[in-house]
């Protein structure tokens, strides 16, 4: 198992901010331009949002900028969709790359331009062998590849071919253009790479007018180069590709020379954020789409109800490494519970009621008390809460028979309900099966506010609702979406947490939560935080939880 990662001591510093300070200082750049190049083929997830704080941030913190570049060079898995999701979620996480919006398919006809310079240099030609041939004669990691039959062709067949395939005349997987580097070269991506393949397909921005499509690996550092990128910043995965990236680099006549910097991808416990993964949970139906909360997109993240402040916080707590590790899921929750702690208003919800009936309190009697929005923050102000003779608390905050340390609402006990009075349980009724479906209780009138004025004190404090005042609402509980800490990805299925989401369709709510549908999140007193979920309807509204007030997963696997 990967050893799990502590939060790095020096947050905020890292090796790449010492290289992109070092540079400015010795003159070798001026100004530092990074970029955040996705391909949209998907939704972003929060290994993304790693690279977006890093590359906008290191941008802003030098005073230099940063390029939102889309690298569209397959249109067959290329959608606007994920193009405007992506702009919002970069967005939402609170960058803007103002006028540096740019995509590789800007770039198209340079890059064609710059393929036939190789072809013209003998450093590139046409292949007639299907994906297989290719596959097979490409060696392995211990065996040297095989030169293809079609490598020594002329340099005028080349670019006749070439001019053919960009024209349409042949059909997918007919030919493709070849790189003509080493194909006994011990790094397997210089053995002649794939640089245009055959491609029939509408793409989102250029239409029908392109039949062949740039490989990645060609489109990407070329456009870093046209563009004027300083650091080429991408994960370790690519490490692999550095030597490919500075070949082209270096055999092209590009307007600068990028250098590319590696750092570890983010690894998350009980997460996983491959890209074929998250598409297969979405097309099997084992959630509810990409934004599902229980989903690592930062659309999911969002509809949780995670402030962008939280993500931000996270990234910078984890810190920038060059090594992979896996980083405990708690640390991002830690980041959730700061930034919400601070910031989130009060309220008081019953996820599971059951009803208290205050026997002498006047039946007729309502009253409004008063209750604080948000304990530390006096500006936050208060507001008004109804209470009457019948009101909900949880059931888990009465026992009938309880163990010696419990010191909630029990038969003979007196507890605090919050904001109101002291409450003495009298009674517990129960149904058929046994169960106890009500609480009889009597309260004391001197204890308005919470305080006993003969100084009598109580070891509890318990929320509550009104149950005339308080209004119906759903209440979906997300634990994390894998049992495993480190989930198999090949079988996926199998490591799926079947307690992943559970509803609570009879919780009552505060009525100020659904005044005005704020999408804020909020602290249920006691609970964790909650925000509204788009699904509400009028007079049914529906809350995510975004977090637990303390990490109970980890003690629910440690029991197990």
């Amino acid at each position: 198992m990967t050893a799990v990662e502590p939060v790095t001591a020096d947050a905020g510093r890292d090796f790449i901010r010492d290289i992109v300070q070092a540079d400015l200082e010795s003159g070798r750049h001026k100004q530092v331009v990074t970029r955040f190049p996705p391909e949209p083929n998907g939704y972003l997830h929060i290994g993304h949002a790693k690279s977006i704080c890093l590359n906008f941030g290191v941008a802003e913190e030098f005073g230099g900028r940063c390029h939102l570049r889309f690298d569209d060079t397959n249109p067959t898995k290329e959608e606007q969709e994920y193009i405007d999701a992506i702009e919002a979620d970069v967005r939402w996480l609170g960058f803007d790359w103002g006028q540096h919006l740019y995509h590789a398919s800007d770039y198209f006809e340079r890059l064609f331009e710059w393929a036939e310079h190789l072809i013209r240099a003998g450093k590139a030609y046409v292949d007639d062998q299907s994906q297989d041939e290719m596959r097979a004669s490409r060696g392995t990691l211990t065996e040297p590849g095989r030169n293809s039959p079609f490598r020594d062709r002329g340099v005028e067949e080349n670019l006749d071919l070439f001019r053919r395939m960009r024209a349409g005349e042949f059909p997918n997987g007919a030919r493709v253009l070849r790189a003509k580097i080493d194909m006994t070269s011990g790094n397997i991506n210089l053995r002649d790479p794939v640089l245009y393949r055959i491609l029939h397909a509408t793409h989102p921005r250029t239409g029908t007018e392109w039949k062949i499509y740039p490989s990645y690996d060609y489109a990407h550092g070329q456009s870093d180069a046209i563009e004027g990128i300083t650091h080429s910043i991408c994960t370790l995965e690519f490490e692999d590709h550095r030597p490919l990236y500075d070949w082209f680099l270096d055999n092209l006549p590009v307007p600068s020379h990028p250098h590319q910097y590696e750092f570890a991808r983010l690894n998350l416990t009980y997460t996983v954020l491959s890209k074929r993964v998250l598409n297969a949970l979405v097309k099997g139906g084992h959630v509810s789409g990409w934004d599902d909360p229980r989903m690592p997109t930062l659309a999911g993240i969002r509809r949780r109800g995670v402030p962008p402040a939280a993500l931000r916080d996270f990234v910078k707590r984890i810190g920038v490494a060059k090594a992979n590790s896996l980083v405990d899921l708690g640390v991002l929750d830690f980041s959730i519970r700061e930034v919400l702690n601070k910031s989130a208003q009060r309220r008081m919800a019953v996820l599971r009621p059951l009803k208290v009936v205050i026997e002498n309190y006047p039946e007729s009697q309502g009253e409004e008390l008063e209750a604080v929005n948000h304990p530390d923050d006096p500006a936050a102000g208060t507001r008004r809460i109804r209470f009457g003779p019948e009101i909900f608390i949880e059931q888990d905050d009465f026992m009938e028979n309880p163990p010696k340390k419990f010191f909630r609402l029990s038969p003979g006990a007196e507890v605090r309900l919050r904001y109101a009075y002291f409450i003495t349980c009298r009674e517990a009724v129960k149904d058929a099966a046994g169960n106890v479906v009500e609480l009889r209780c009597t309260y004391d009138p001197a204890t308005k506010g919470g305080n006993a004025p003969d100084g009598r004190k109580v070891k509890a404090t318990i929320h509550w609702v009104s149950a005339k005042d308080s209004v119906p609402a759903e209440v979906r509980l997300y634990n994390p979406l894998f049992t495993k800490p480190e989930p198999d990805v090949s079988n996926f299925v199998n490591d799926l947490n079947p307690n992943s989401l559970e509803v609570l369709a009879e919780a009552r709510v505060e009525p100020s939560l659904v005044q005005g549908n704020s999408p804020e999140p909020v602290q249920f007193e006691r609970q964790g935080y909650f925000c509204l979920d788009p699904d509400s309807q009028p007079g049914r509204p529906i809350f995510n939880r975004t977090v637990g007030l303390r990490d109970t997963w980890a003690k629910i696997q440690g029991a197990g």
